[in-house]
């Protein structure tokens, strides 16, 4: 039976970046906060540079995972700064506005500034999810166009979700997690479609595939 120190000395924590870009205004502090703090408020102060959060979670009885939450300010202004506030990134989270259609098309530059100038240990583009969020408002842009977007752009996948219902924001940052743990060339999780799946922890109809890349 393990001593309390044993304990200790086997316990190990984790420690992800993960980067929340995009056009300003689709709800990228929005997302951060109800994850952090499980709240919504509707108008938040524009976010100039960074807001920098963190979140421990205790993942396994060995295991604490300590994410460090990097909100990047989506103004033009600020683009020029991403090469710093991306560095050591593990992971990236690329959200924009449903109701918004400049913001859909524009997540295609944040990834292309993403996979140029963020890599991991081995050389290799980190993971990145695209995130549609607002599902509670009327989209004006089609699924179908977000499923081929998610495939020319080569992101891990893409999910629906409203920050302000609370629907899909700790599923899809509990499926990242998952990712990140895997063991390195392990490949993403998926199922035998190839679709990314949020975990199950929402009725099986109000769930949204991540379609695979």
């Amino acid at each position: 039976m393990r001593t309390e120190v044993e304990n200790i000395m086997n316990h190990r924590e984790i420690i992800f970046k993960i980067l929340i870009v995009g056009d300003a205004e689709v709800g990228k502090t929005s997302f951060v906060r109800r994850y952090i703090n499980h709240s919504f408020e509707k108008n938040y102060k524009v976010t100039v540079g960074v807001d920098f959060s963190v979140k421990v979670i205790e993942w396994s009885e060995t295991e604490t995972v300590r994410l460090q939450l990097w909100d990047i300010a989506g103004q033009e202004r600020f683009t020029t700064m991403t090469r710093v506030y991306y560095r050591r990134a593990s992971a990236c989270f690329i959200m924009f506005d449903l109701t918004n259609p400049n913001s859909f098309y524009n997540a295609a530059k944040w990834k292309k500034d993403l996979d140029l100038k963020c890599f991991d240990t081995y050389g290799k583009n980190i993971p990145c999810i695209l995130i549609a969020n607002k599902t509670d408002l009327p989209s004006k842009v089609e699924k179908n166009d977000i499923n081929n977007f998610c495939k020319q752009h080569h992101f891990l996948g893409w999910t629906e979700m409203s920050v302000k219902d609370d629907k899909h924001v700790t599923e899809t940052m509990e499926f990242m997690i998952q990712e990140l743990m895997l063991p390195a060339g392990e490949g993403h999780l998926e199922n035998k479609d190839g679709a990314l799946v949020l975990p199950e922890t929402e009725p099986e109809e109000n769930k949204r595939l991540c379609c695979g890349s």
